[in-house]
């Protein structure tokens, strides 16, 4: 079970403001990132929310991976996103590409400031055979 959990937290971000509010879009983004990193999808869903007054209302993008996921929230209004990969490595090592699609998602949204995270899920306990 053990994998790679990898999130970041965007925030002013540059792109273009469809990538933030356009979920069919920002699907079609995040296929092609996950196809070019070499990961499997296995089903997603794209949402766009309801805009609430004059703010523009933001979108969530997942993938289900072979892998594991891949998941993207965005908030126009404030120009932010979090991101969020998991690979598990069962079967192979899949940690370059979780961090290829990581590196893709970065430089689409190109954020002024981004608070990146990654965590080894799953590593194993060692086990104390002297107290069983």
């Amino acid at each position: 079970m053990q994998g790679l959990h990898l999130t970041a937290d965007l925030y002013r971000c540059r792109c273009a403001p469809e990538w933030l509010t356009d979920a069919a879009g920002l699907g079609s983004r995040c296929r092609e990132a996950v196809a070019a990193a070499g990961l499997q999808p296995v089903g997603e869903l794209f949402h766009a929310f309801n805009p609430m007054g004059d703010a523009p209302a933001g979108v969530t993008a997942t993938i289900l991976l072979a892998e594991s996921h891949l998941c993207v929230h965005t908030w126009p209004e404030l120009g932010a996103v979090t991101l969020d990969v998991y690979v598990c490595n069962f079967g192979g090592d899949h940690s370059t590409k979780a961090r290829t699609l990581m590196q893709a998602l970065l430089a689409l949204f190109d954020p002024e400031e981004a608070r990146q995270h990654s965590l080894a899920r799953g590593t194993p306990v060692a086990t104390d055979t002297t107290n069983p």
